[in-house]
């Protein structure tokens, strides 16, 4: 499958394009118009460049013949919350709009764990979090693409375990590789299309979640 990986030069876009590669699918690593493709085209991966400040139709353009999304991109740690408003929010919600524009159905969203819930939102990251409940629920009822939302946990650098839970009331972390390989296998489960799903380090394989959908 044709994916266009949206932040492919994040620290979790990284791990989207690279595993998607491994699987067989055809990831398209999707960066910013003034960041380095060069280790991506030397691997024989296709870069588009597009600007999340644009207008959908100008996105659209770099979504043309892509089969599915998996929007991973974030205005970073270092940025004010203008550049979450602006990014984490109304550039996810133009990416879902150029998407319908383009044609292209299937779209992966990475979210936070109790994005939904504003009682559970810490201090230090309301912003993102509340930049993640408009952009999830603009997905659900504002648009007809086939969803799956994904809401990891804390994101850690340990290396991955292929072992994960969903559990809807639990805190905890997952690794960045273990977040990736759930999103890559959830691309071609149609089970998790239009559902929100948790996602935590546990002690069940990714293929027994799934199958428990």
């Amino acid at each position: 499958m044709r994916v266009l990986v949206i932040g492919a030069n994040g620290q979790t876009g990284h791990q989207l394009v690279t595993q998607l590669h491994t699987r067989g699918d055809v990831p398209i690593a999707g960066l910013r118009p003034d960041e380095d493709g060069e280790e991506w085209e030397d691997q024989g991966i296709a870069v588009r460049r597009l600007d999340l400040l644009a207008k959908p139709e100008k996105i659209a353009s770099a979504l043309m013949g892509c089969e599915a999304i998996m929007f991973a991109a974030g205005s970073g740690g270092r940025t004010k919350d203008d550049m979450t408003l602006l990014i984490d929010l109304d550039g996810a919600v133009k990416t879902m709009q150029a998407a319908q524009i383009a044609g292209v159905d299937r779209f992966l969203m990475i979210s936070m764990l109790f994005a939904e819930d504003r009682n559970r939102w810490a201090e230090p990251l309301k912003p993102l979090y509340a930049a993640k409940f408009y952009a999830d629920n603009w997905l659900v009822h504002q648009t007809n693409l086939a969803y799956t939302i994904v809401q990891p946990g804390a994101l850690s650098f340990h290396p991955g375990t292929g072992h994960i839970k969903s559990d809807p009331l639990a805190v905890g972390s997952i690794p960045r590789a273990d977040l990736a390989a759930f999103m890559v296998a959830a691309l071609h489960a149609p089970q998790t299309i239009g559902k929100t799903i948790p996602v935590l380090s546990g002690d069940l394989s990714i293929a027994e979640v799934l199958a428990q959908l």
